[in-house]
């Protein structure tokens, strides 16, 4: 026992010397006004810049010291683009108009005038019911409406020659009123045998043959208007205010992929759901291609608007504190080439991946602090701005704090076709690629439906 002792005392009295030397290296005071190691090795240029090669044009460079003192932190300019105000959601498609033909009156089928897939007119005949016994009712009463105006017209004669009261003339025009009524009563039953077309559409698959009895309102085939499809999604209720009728909404399905379509808002449902505290919106799109079909799943990107000129930051500068919002600038100190901090409070606007819009705050041009934030306790605290790779088409070796000038110049150059993108890229190829389409291009001409639609409405 005595013997695990011993050695537990050395092992104790060896983590404590190795402890207290740690210490001692970490807290020992510069010699000679030279920097400390962790500061030497920071300094750009190595160990030769931080004894007294410091770089031309570097923050705070007048002497080693001073230079190893100065906390160092990255930076980044404010930048100027364009920016678009969009969110996005998911809908489904649906025909702009789509019915489920059913006979009013059970029947047996007699004839059927139309194939699977089929396109069909306004009032085409679709089905035929058997009809005889309404034909013969129509004939009927085509017999009895006959007699009843003979025997008004002999009425009319006899009264007119005192032969008879007035009272028999009224009862033969009331006859005749009720053979009229017969008579259309007997043709509305027959045409009700008939189903026509509502509208001008697509067939479906029909569910009928010849001589299959139908009740009244069985399924018998749909037509699908889809020269345009409604498209139908739902956005958060906060966006309900800046959604509102003739925006654009770009759009892409699985089913086709790589292939963007461009929707027409046509109208948001004045109704909030107030289970998912969200908005209707329906839009419509030109599919006289026949490219789309009615209960695709869509990617949907509703365009709001877009914001030219609008001064953007990387969103790592941001210091959210207290409900306000700030940023750190890096500004010109008392002596040349020395710069410094100054907290600013900012408001904010848009924000995309990796970029916030400034409101209030900033100008453009003006450097900002995206890391070392917390090394930043008080305004005024001197700086020294760490020069980052430069992308490609950069100038290194420049300035201080034109690191992120290089990412300004190509930062709005890459981000506009991101903002025309949603606006003016994808109408071209909303209609789909002319390739492969079962349309010939005559079927294209003409206006837009989704826009005759709207016309008609106003």
């Amino acid at each position: 026992m005595a013997y695990k002792n011993k050695y537990a005392v050395l092992a104790l009295l060896g983590i404590s010397a190795a402890s207290g030397a740690a210490w001692w290296w970490q807290n020992k005071a510069p010699v000679d006004g030279a920097a400390p190691p962790a500061a030497a090795a920071s300094a750009p240029g190595g160990p030769a810049a931080a004894s007294g090669g410091a770089p031309a044009g570097a923050p705070g460079a007048g002497s080693a010291g001073g230079a190893g003192r100065a906390p160092t932190v990255e930076v980044a300019k404010v930048e100027s683009m364009t920016l678009v105000d969009e969110t996005q959601a998911v809908g489904s498609l649906r025909s702009r108009q789509g019915v489920m033909l059913r006979p009013e009156v059970g029947g047996r089928v007699k004839q059927i005038f139309f194939n699977d897939g089929q396109r069909v007119r306004k009032g085409q005949l679709m089905v035929q019911l058997e009809d005889q016994l309404q034909q013969a009712q129509v004939a009927q009463a085509r017999a009895e409406l006959s007699i009843a105006e003979a025997n008004h017209k002999r009425n009319q004669e006899l009264v007119a020659q005192n032969f008879i009261s007035q009272r028999s003339l009224d009862e033969s025009a009331a006859a005749l009123e009720v053979s009229r009524a017969k008579l259309s009563l007997a043709q509305a039953t027959l045409q009700r045998l008939q189903v026509l077309a509502p509208f001008d559409g697509i067939t479906g698959l029909k569910q009928i043959n010849v001589g299959d009895y139908l009740k009244d309102g069985a399924d018998m085939v749909n037509v699908e208007d889809i020269d345009a499809v409604l498209l139908d999604f739902r956005l958060p209720e906060r966006f309900q205010a800046k959604v509102r009728a003739g925006q654009k909404a770009q759009l892409t399905v699985d089913a086709l992929p790589g292939r963007p379509f461009s929707a027409i808002v046509q109208a948001v449902d004045p109704l909030i759901e107030a289970n998912g505290r969200s908005v209707g919106v329906r839009g419509c799109i030109d599919n006289r291609q026949q490219q789309l079909r009615p209960g695709m799943f869509a990617r949907v990107n509703a365009v709001f608007g877009a914001r030219e000129n609008a001064l953007v930051i990387p969103e790592e500068a941001i210091i959210p504190q207290g409900g306000r919002t700030f940023v750190v600038k890096v500004v010109q100190g008392d002596k040349p080439g020395n710069l410094v901090s100054e907290r600013v409070a900012v408001k904010v606007g848009l924000r995309q991946p990796g970029k916030v819009e400034i409101l209030e705050g900033l100008a453009a041009g003006d450097t900002v602090v995206t890391a070392g934030h917390q090394r930043l306790q008080k305004d005024g605290t001197a700086v020294r701005v760490v020069d980052l790779p430069q992308a490609a088409g950069g100038k290194p070796g420049g300035p201080p704090g034109q690191s992120g000038a290089a990412g300004s110049g190509a930062s709005p150059a890459g981000a506009a076709p991101q903002g025309a993108g949603p606006q003016g890229a994808r109408p071209s190829g909303a209609a789909g690629p002319s390739q492969g389409s079962g349309r010939s291009a005559a079927a294209m001409s003409g206006p837009n439906p989704c826009l005759r639609e709207a016309d008609a409405a106003r």
